[in-house]
């Protein structure tokens, strides 16, 4: 009787524990995958240096704003959870990302990154930056196939959010290129979050383009961004 007692009671002990074992087997694996999902969204590899190109204040060389930092360092906490470390060059950096991937911040009006203007010109026919002029209702716009999307500060603004591999390199670059350093900053804010949303609606994570569109700033700041579009086939000129 005794022993039998015991027998019961040895076998719920294993069954316990095998059970316990499965689900944490199960839930590592979960973790595993949404890890790999992510790090293939933004284009990282556990363990490798990511390279984070931050452009300056709007025509003011050598100063950052504040906003745009603060993108930076999500990137950086980005970098991080996906084990991955960081080097941090200005929009004046020349060369190739070769086997970092490359996160470049900020848009080319002003010289404020040069290295956009750069990348948009070599990779991005489709798309153009207007420069800042108070007279004119398309000032700052970017237009990607011909459509404009207009810069309304204080209420609506966009970002142009690129991943792509320049043929020189082997890793991709990842490219937020908004009107301010608001939607910068609400890009890769609502871009952490819900990366695995915008994935679904691409026709590929390997290279794409999208708009970001931030409303209601003068409420919430950079809080309240979405997913406008995919523009990837125009800004390619494809």
């Amino acid at each position: 009787m005794i022993q039998s007692v015991l027998a019961n009671i040895a076998i719920g002990l294993v069954t316990s524990l095998l059970g316990g074992g499965f689900v944490w087997l199960r839930e590592r694996a979960k973790r595993a995958r949404a890890v790999n999902r992510r790090a293939a969204f933004f284009g990282v590899r556990p363990g490798q240096t990511c390279l984070m190109v931050l452009g300056n204040k709007h025509n003011s060389p050598g100063t950052a704003h504040h906003r745009d930092v603060r993108a930076v360092l999500e990137l950086a906490l980005l970098a991080a959870e996906l084990d991955c470390g960081v080097s941090l060059e200005s929009g004046n950096f020349r060369g190739s990302n070769g086997d970092r991937t490359e996160f470049c911040v900020g848009g080319p009006s002003g010289n404020a990154n040069l290295r956009t203007g750069g990348h948009l010109a070599t990779h991005m026919p489709g798309v153009v930056i207007h420069p800042y002029d108070a007279t004119r209702a398309d000032s700052v716009a970017i237009e990607v196939g011909g459509e404009k999307f207009l810069y309304d500060k204080g209420n609506k603004e966009y970002a142009l959010v690129a991943k792509f591999t320049p043929a020189e390199s082997v890793c991709p670059v990842f490219l937020v290129a908004g009107q301010t350093s608001v939607a910068n900053l609400a890009a890769i804010h609502f871009l952490r979050r819900e990366y695995a949303q915008v994935a679904r609606q691409l026709s590929s994570v390997e290279r794409f383009c999208v708009m970001i569109k931030v409303s209601n700033i003068g409420t919430y700041d950079f809080h309240r961004a979405n997913l406008e579009r995919e523009v990837t086939a125009a800004a390619f000129g494809e």
